[in-house]
């Protein structure tokens, strides 16, 4: 469904933008139909520049995004409205979504006017209340009402639910529980689940680990741009092999077992300098050999087994090790 090939992102900063930031290296990953992947990295890694990208909110600088196989960098008017139709996005902040001074269901009408245009009030207003309804919401309660007096899960819902009124076949869900209590978060992560068994597939960018692994088939891990590790979820959270997975794993606290803090304390230190054209955890990474090559070239992604990727020298010096020694 969707394919991203060596996708990168540049991006001009500084004084008159005489300086360029690598935001997105050659990204490449896939989301088949009904597919959950977790895009997963610390603040800064991309996660949410490649959902703008995908959403075209803002213009790749290298590589391809298609969606069933079309370009979508190609798409401009009717082709690129017909795109929307089937590839929405919601984001972090559900109240930036929203203009205060309107009642929330002038969302749907935003809709309406642009993709159902000839569509009568008693058909719209059901086509609405059904779409309100798939998420669990009582349409009397919310539709109403001003932003400012719903909360930020019953928000997020509703535009869940405006995406729903399309044809949508893919949601980029950017953080959209990161600011949500806990027991909103289980409500939305349900309702995604729940889309997905009618087909629904979602690019589910997080930070946080639980989260993926809880809603997601398959998890791809950035560090500053570049894929570190990817593949099923289950077999890169019970075998993570990159030293970047690790040290997020080891990052999370857990009830049955202490804290591996040494871990955490290696990579947090930064005992390398950073480097312009080796590996991007050079300068955290507590493996690290330059006699590898990780001071000189970008480690290529290899696949380790079935569905398991990973980009590390020090995976490939470990198995080569081992090779020798059977």
């Amino acid at each position: 469904m969707l394919k991203l090939e060596n996708l990168s992102k540049i991006y001009h900063v500084g004084t008159f933008g005489g300086t360029e930031l690598l935001a997105v290296n050659e990204v490449s990953f896939q989301v088949g139909e009904g597919e959950v992947v977790s895009l997963i990295g610390e603040s800064g890694s991309g996660k949410s520049t490649i959902g703008k990208m995908i959403l075209r909110l803002i213009s790749k600088s290298a590589g391809s995004i298609t969606f069933n196989g079309v370009d979508v960098s190609s798409l401009h008017g009717s082709q690129l409205k017909e795109y929307y139709r089937k590839v929405q996005g919601v984001f972090q902040d559900p109240f930036s979504s929203y203009n205060p001074i309107f009642k929330a269901d002038r969302v749907f009408k935003l809709i309406r006017d642009e993709f159902f245009p000839g569509t009568n009030d008693v058909e719209w207003i059901a086509k609405v209340r059904d779409s309100v309804e798939d998420v669990g919401l009582n349409p009397d309660h919310v539709l109403q009402k001003y932003p400012h007096q719903l909360s930020g899960g019953q928000l997020q819902r509703l535009l869940i639910a405006r995406a729903l009124l399309l044809d949508v076949e893919l949601l980029v869900a950017d953080e959209i529980i990161s600011m949500l209590d806990a027991s909103t978060r289980i409500d939305v992560l349900n309702l995604l689940a729940d889309l997905t068994s009618q087909g629904l597939s979602i690019l589910f960018i997080t930070h946080d680990l639980s989260l993926g692994y809880y809603i997601s088939q398959k998890a791809v891990i950035l560090y500053r741009g570049c894929v570190a590790e990817m593949g099923a979820t289950e077999k890169i959270y019970n075998r993570p092999l990159h030293p970047y997975t690790k040290m997020l794993m080891a990052s999370v606290p857990r009830l049955d077992r202490k804290w591996d803090e040494k871990v955490v304390e290696i990579a947090l230190e930064g005992k390398n300098a950073e480097l312009e054209d080796g590996c991007v955890f050079y300068h955290r990474c507590p493996a690290a050999d330059a006699a590898m090559g990780c001071a000189e070239r970008m480690p290529p992604l290899i696949e380790t087994e079935p569905n398991h990727f990973v980009a590390c020298f020090c995976y490939q010096e470990e198995q080569a090790a081992v090779k020798d020694i059977s």
